[in-house]
């Protein structure tokens, strides 16, 4: 059975492309950038005057069903937080720290927040569940200064707000309490009723009002308070509404997992969806082997029509489409368009999703990704065009200028756009680090072009510059295509890899194991840790692909020639992994030094290419 045929409306970009003498290129839209809101919340108000029943954000109930939230119940929540926040006199200097996963209550306070001009600050909740020192939660706390926390089970945060925040903080909670703190329930802020100082402090949002602070992994240093203000949010929701063409008529419905302290989900998508008045449903699972299954659930009940997860997600769902039709009937039935990002995507992920929509959907879909970070929205390049392979990150998108540095045989990309973060929260030294002379903010990634000969065809990610290393040879090695390109070759056993070899003659690399991929070539499901990965199929298997791998490779510099699997899940506390599953890795090689020396050693555990 098959989806009936729907047509997608996307943008039709017109690329203007500037060359300078010095071999600089810069790329932007010849078509303007539309004007935005001076807020978020007034496009919240609006969808709540026109569309008032219209469910805004729903999540699990722990029946079996779902607690529904409409624009009208939200935008009266938002005002009550608003009023109860700026009642107690909070000011862009006492922001709200968010100590919680994805929750309508968190989206009500975040909200409320940002509507009376108090930043709100969502942190990873591991940062303050993983016991120890608490190092980075220390470290954000040295940066802001809150005003208020908010932790929705306040037992189980309550360990690290009393070793880290002094007790003159209060605390805001859905249930238990804080020892030492004042605890508010959450429903005495939805009960207080708007008056003059909610009423006033909204009226005094302008569009520099810092909105939230976002903060970026810090796997190498502490982590940063990336600024956001109201302008930057509005704007870039403008930037992707006119890429997006078709949620102007059809609002968008998403059912999402990613974790609002990361911009893709807490900025892109959780904001789309407010701007375009459409769905949030909260996804309670995410793409580990234990959580995965919470997703197909949610899959199996809701049928989105935008639809996100980093490449590993998409993978699982695959593995699951093959035998459950429910879940793939559901899950394309009305179903626009499929957004990867996080980590580059094996071709054989991209092959196989690309299968599954051609047979569930006629004409298929749009299956693409693009670029951006942190600092910039985060959207900032997307492709709509339809592509055989994946990685093409697109063109700039309206009111983006993309500049093209040339760096030894490199392209350093810059950008300017109206969503650029004005800087750092208190470190004016590592703001004016992050911008170039004319006012660019500096990735410190490579691009290229897709087609040399025809800019129009896209962008390509060509590595992080500060990862890629040089061999003994003083070659240099473009570690992010590589990773992708040795991902790719293991055909699904192994979820990611870090690319290790500086100063050898030789590339290896340190592989994280997928489980049930590697069981199945074992045909023991039982088995777990280095007994698995020592399996002779499993080894026998992996050297077969590395082998094909380096067979097709050109030189040195693109040829990994001996692999170990990392037996020690990656550590989130170490920042090696984001909550996201994005890798990081430096951080990598420098936590697991012994493995790395272990590649170049008589180690058992190394599978090397065949002879």
């Amino acid at each position: 059975m098959t989806t009936s045929q729907r047509e997608v409306s996307f943008w039709t970009p017109h690329l203007t492309v500037d060359r300078r003498a010095d071999g600089t290129i810069l790329l932007a839209q010849k078509d303007p950038l539309a004007e935005w809101p001076r807020c978020l919340s007034d496009r919240f108000a609006h969808w709540a005057e026109t569309t008032p029943d219209q469910t805004w954000m729903a999540q699990k109930d722990g029946a079996g069903g779902w607690d529904r939230l409409s624009y009208a119940e939200g935008w009266a929540q938002i005002r009550s937080v608003g009023q109860w926040l700026s009642a107690r006199g909070l000011t862009e200097d006492t922001p709200v720290l968010i100590l919680s996963g994805n929750s309508t209550a968190h989206a009500v306070m975040a909200l409320g927040a940002q509507h009376v001009g108090v930043p709100s600050a969502a942190l990873a909740p591991a940062y303050a569940l993983s016991g120890g020192d608490y190092l980075k939660l220390r470290d954000i706390a040295a940066q802001l200064s809150p005003g208020v926390i908010f932790a929705d089970a306040a037992e189980d945060f309550a360990p690290a707000i009393r070793a880290v925040f002094g007790d003159d903080i209060p605390v805001v909670s859905l249930s238990g309490a804080v020892e030492g703190h004042e605890t508010i329930a959450f429903d005495t802020l939805l009960a207080t009723p708007p008056g003059p100082e909610e009423k006033h402090a909204a009226a005094a949002v302008t569009p520099d009002t810092v909105a939230k602070f976002l903060f970026t992994s810090g796997t190498t240093g502490s982590p940063k308070a990336v600024t956001q203000t109201h302008d930057m949010l509005c704007s870039n929701q403008q930037i992707i509404q006119q890429c997006f063409t078709f949620m102007v008529d059809t609002p968008p419905v998403v059912v999402d997992w990613a974790p609002w302290n990361h911009t893709a989900s807490g900025n892109k998508v959780f904001n789309m969806v407010i701007y375009n008045g459409g769905t949030y449903y909260i996804d309670d699972g995410r793409p580990t082997p234990k959580a995965i299954g919470k997703t197909i659930e949610t899959l199996r009940q809701v049928s989105p029509t935008w639809y996100f997860n980093v490449p590993l997600g998409y993978q699982m769902l695959l593995d699951a489409f093959e035998t459950d039709h429910q879940l793939r009937e559901t899950f394309f039935k009305r179903l626009q368009m499929l957004f990867y990002a996080g980590a580059g995507m094996g071709q054989h992920v991209w092959d196989r999703i690309t299968h599954v929509a051609n047979d569930m959907v006629p004409g298929g879909l749009l299956l693409t990704t693009g670029f951006g970070s942190t600092e910039t929205g985060p959207f900032a390049t997307i492709n709509t065009t339809r592509q055989q392979t994946a990685g093409n990150i697109g063109l700039p998108a309206h009111g983006v200028t993309i500049k093209l540095v040339p760096q030894g045989d490199k392209l350093e990309a810059r950008i300017k756009s109206p969503s650029i973060t004005p800087g750092y929260w208190g470190n004016t030294e590592l703001t004016a680090e992050a911008f170039d002379e004319e006012g660019f903010y500096c990735f410190g990634d490579a691009f290229k072009f897709a087609d040399p000969d025809d800019p129009a065809k896209g962008l390509m990610f060509d590595g992080r510059l500060a990862e890629n290393f040089k061999l003994s040879s003083g070659t240099w090695v473009a570690v992010g295509p590589l990773r992708a390109k040795l991902t790719d070759a293991m055909g699904g056993l192994a979820s990611d890899c870090v690319i290790a070899g500086e100063g050898h003659t030789e590339l290896g690399a340190l592989l994280v194991p997928n489980h049930s991929a590697l069981r199945k070539i074992a045909g023991d499901d039982s088995l777990d840790g280095e007994a698995l990965l020592a399996h002779p199929a499993v080894q026998k298997a992996t050297q077969d692909r590395l082998t094909a791998a380096a067979q097709t490779s050109g030189g040195s510099a693109s040829r990994v020639m001996r692999a170990m699997y990392m037996a020690v899940p990656l550590d989130f506390d170490k920042g090696e992994v984001t909550d996201k599953g994005s890798i990081n890795q430096r951080a990598v090689l420098r936590h697991r030094a012994d493995l790395v020396d272990a590649l170049w050693a008589e180690d058992p555990r190394i599978i090397k290419v065949h002879p």
